[in-house]
């Protein structure tokens, strides 16, 4: 991938519904090559797809809960995984290094929707040890597109201590020996 195609990566990531020819002309590139570099980031799965992003409250869905899950055993993981895709209200989970095993995003409507969900759905799923939840108060951080540059580039960045001050990569200019 070059600077050219996380050009066009970024531009979609911002703006999902810009058109080729408009894409083109933010990138400079013809409409031609720009396609061309569209599908070919398609192809490689750099681009899995194109979606809207809605407002879980407004579609009834105000209620959100950051489940921990524990598993009594590796075994099932497998098992486990392919339940939670069948359940609805789990729009995301992701799978950890030691303890707890999993971390799963669930939407309901309501703190008794969520309960009536717990009950009946997730202390059942297979191979569940054990389930903390913890109620989100509020989005700080929106889902936000993935950084437009190289990640390896991210070596020379500064970073922000305790204190809000910014130091310099150990080496660089203000770094203290």
């Amino acid at each position: 991938m070059d600077s050219m195609d996380r050009k066009i990566v970024a531009a979609l990531q911002s703006e999902g519904r810009i058109t080729l020819t408009e894409l083109a002309d933010k990138v400079r590139l013809s409409v031609s090559r720009c396609q061309r570099r569209v599908r070919d980031l398609e192809a490689a799965g750099i681009i899995r797809g194109y979606r809207a992003v809605v407002d879980a409250a407004a579609l009834g869905y105000g209620f959100e809960v950051l489940l921990f899950a524990t598993l009594s055993r590796p075994d099932v993981v497998t098992e486990f995984d392919a339940a939670l895709a069948e359940i609805p209200e789990v729009i995301e989970a992701q799978r950890l290094f030691g303890e707890p095993d999993y971390l799963i995003r669930v939407v309901s409507a309501d703190l008794p929707s969520y309960q009536k969900l717990y009950e009946s759905v997730l202390i059942h799923l297979p191979g569940v040890r054990g389930l903390t939840s913890t109620i989100v108060m509020k989005q700080t951080v929106h889902p936000r597109p993935l950084p437009g540059r190289d990640p390896r580039d991210m070596m020379g960045r500064p970073s922000a201590t305790r204190n809000g001050n910014v130091d310099a990569v150990a080496g660089g200019e203000g770094a203290s020996a």
